[in-house]
């Protein structure tokens, strides 16, 4: 299906980028899944060739590329693997914070080094005892003279292991009224003292994509690490989930297509009764009702994002999407299991990597429940 917002230089993009990691990503990505763990080389190698923050400006060491480069960028990783989100988040979820709120001279310390892939970025929201009540986080930051002193823990960080440079949501007020008022954004790096990682978690899929508990202990951040205005780290937060939530159902989208795909050619290959099994008309119907609810997926989605490049606020819409496009991602990928059989649960199949990888869509960015609450909100209920 052609998407609306690409054109021909878009295109040619893609096939630049899908022979790349046909090359780069596809025969290790086994590997890559049994190590728990991405390699940095990776990173470096997608750096030399321009797709570590495509979007930035040329100052910053970006090629000023439109957002319909940022969707193919993803879309070619999703169909490599689930695993391959951290890039997405440092491209389009983190360099966003940055480059929309910080000072020039963070942008011109750190954004450089974003595309170059010295430094891998993550965003640290979730704590142990908060992951959608964004307004009650409990790490704090309390400015003692030239330095933010921060203490607590985060936990589900993706780029958790890799990242050199981790905006942190804190509490620079936890008596403000109402509590949102009081939260602030910050960017803690690598070095800085009483900044410490925890365990590499053990997740149920997306097993090379690094998630890790990050820790505070008194740690001392420059005061010039403050990201935008103390107090507006919720409202910073609110503006830029859009996107976030965006990029998480065009990952759904992308990933049912895959298992769709994979889907047909096993049923074409696979015989039963002396026939190919896709001559049924149970799973004919199968098939049919899941092609039908991909492709009003794509055409919701490719709305959405055209709608998006042009800057409008489809908050509503995207909230609709990720919880639409995730949860039907999530049906595709137990519909198609069945209809692999018994190969279908075996690991050499892919589609048993996807059915792993797909649920935790509905619960990042926001679960599917929170979703509906904000829908709920926004038509007047």
């Amino acid at each position: 299906m052609k998407h609306p917002y690409l054109t021909k230089d878009h295109e040619a993009f893609r096939k630049s980028l899908r022979k790349f990691l046909v090359k780069e990503a596809a025969p290790f990505y086994e590997k890559w899944e049994e190590d728990r763990l991405i390699p940095r080389s990776f990173w470096e190698k997608l750096a030399a060739q321009g797709y570590l923050c495509p979007t930035l400006p040329e100052e910053y060491g970006g090629f000023e590329a439109d957002w319909g480069y940022a969707v193919i960028i993803n879309e070619e990783l999703e169909r490599i693997g689930s695993g391959l989100v951290g890039v997405g988040l440092h491209n389009d979820i983190v360099i966003p914070y940055i480059e929309s709120y910080g000072t020039e001279e963070q942008k011109k310390r750190w954004l450089p080094k974003c595309v170059s892939s010295e430094i891998i970025t993550a965003i640290a929201m979730t704590e142990p005892g908060a992951g959608s009540d964004l307004a009650n986080i409990k790490t704090t930051a309390v400015l003692e003279g030239d330095h933010y002193i921060v203490n607590g823990s985060k936990t589900f960080i993706t780029n958790g292991i890799h990242s050199d440079l981790v905006i942190v949501a804190v509490k620079t007020d936890p008596h403000a009224k109402p509590a949102h008022k009081g939260v602030s954004l910050i960017a803690v790096e690598r070095d800085h003292p009483g900044f410490s990682r925890g365990r590499k978690l053990n997740k149920v899929g997306l097993h090379c994509q690094d998630t890790a508990e990050l820790f505070f202990e008194d740690c001392r951040v420059p005061k010039e690490n403050l990201i935008g205005d103390e107090g507006k780290g919720f409202l910073y937060l609110m503006e830029k989930l859009q996107q976030e939530r965006l990029l998480v159902a065009i990952a759904a989208q992308v990933a049912a297509e895959d298992m769709f795909e994979m889907t047909m050619d096993y049923i074409q290959e696979r015989k039963a009764f002396g026939q190919s099994i896709s001559k049924f008309q149970h799973i004919q119907f199968e098939m049919v009702e899941m092609k039908t609810e991909i492709e009003i997926g794509r055409t919701f989605l490719d709305s959405l994002i055209a709608e998006h490049i042009e800057g409008e606020d489809i908050v509503t819409k995207v909230s609709m999407s990720k919880y639409w496009h995730t949860d039907m991602a999530k049906s595709v990928s137990q519909r198609c299991l069945q209809l692999h059989g018994g190969y279908g649960y075996m690991e050499e199949y892919k589609i048993a990597r996807r059915f792993r990888d797909i649920p935790v869509s509905a619960i990042y960015a926001g679960t599917n429940e929170i979703m509906k609450t904000i829908i709920a909100k926004n038509i007047g209920l």
